[in-house]
């Protein structure tokens, strides 16, 4: 196992996830495909700034380091997985309540997601190198609206992209997807970080912000995570065993690429 293969093991299923007939909220979903191909980044685990990110106020000090999940971690592999044209569409085109087609994206496009990585680490793992998928290891913790592991963050220092007014992360696929990351001592080849800002990539438009259904973001503030929550909360009720929102994700200028300077609503 190498780092080719390994990116190439976790894209293949990931880019046949589609809908079954099982899940399928409706006759027209079925087969639908959730994800373009992803994109990765590797950062060192000893990267300072996985460390400063304790004393990030957004974080938390209960953030752990990749070594607190892996002795001899040696790498971090995070990795974006762009939501498929049709899932975004719909999700811009809809009302305040989510599409059909985002619900899928969020329930079973994460479950995609998760058996792919718990595959990947176990791959690893008979190949004699030491891997962790830190949000499906029994240690992940979330508190309040943070967790131990804030794969938005890694992201950002594994050098995927920069945060928006919403707080998502946006990638030169957008912001629109699904992160997931795993911490290893196989030997990686960091990516560059073409950022220093946490907000280099945002242009502060205003539309994720117009966007909000729950007006959760404010254009000069920003998200603010409970209005959000109890948003989040009422489409579980609605859609259970589902839920989601993505409205400041979709039929944004970040939606599916880094916007360009002067972009406006």
């Amino acid at each position: 196992m190498n780092e080719d293969m390994l990116k190439e093991f976790i894209s293949d299923p990931a880019l046949a996830a589609t809908v079954s007939e099982t899940d399928a909220l409706r006759k027209d979903l079925v087969g639908m495909r959730i994800f373009d191909a992803p994109i990765f980044a590797i950062a060192a685990a000893d990267d300072p700034l996985f460390l400063r990110l304790k004393s990030d106020a957004s974080v938390g000090a209960h953030h752990l380091l990749p070594a607190d999940w892996t002795p001899g971690a040696r790498f971090v592999l995070s990795v974006f997985f762009p939501f498929a044209k049709r899932v975004r569409a719909a999700n811009a085109a809809a009302d305040r309540i989510p599409a059909a087609e985002w619900l899928h994206g969020r329930i079973e496009g994460q479950k995609c997601i998760s058996a792919v990585f718990a595959a990947a680490a176990e791959v690893l793992r008979r190949a004699g190198f030491s891997a962790v998928v830190p949000a499906l290891d029994a240690r992940f913790r979330s508190e309040g609206f943070t967790s131990n592991w804030s794969e938005r963050h890694v992201a950002f220092v594994c050098g995927l992209g920069t945060f928006g007014l919403s707080r998502g992360l946006i990638t030169e696929k957008g912001i629109a997807g699904r992160f997931a990351s795993l911490v290893t001592d196989m030997a990686l080849s960091p990516t560059r970080r073409e950022y220093e800002d946490l907000y280099e990539y945002c242009v502060f438009c205003g539309l994720c912000a117009k966007r909000c259904p729950a007006e959760a973001i404010d254009p000069e503030t920003g998200k603010a995570h409970a209005p959000c929550f109890t948003f989040l909360e009422e489409t579980r009720a609605r859609f259970s065993p589902r839920y989601g929102c993505g409205k400041c994700q979709a039929g944004v200028p970040c939606e599916c690429g880094i916007p360009a300077r002067g972009a406006r609503s």
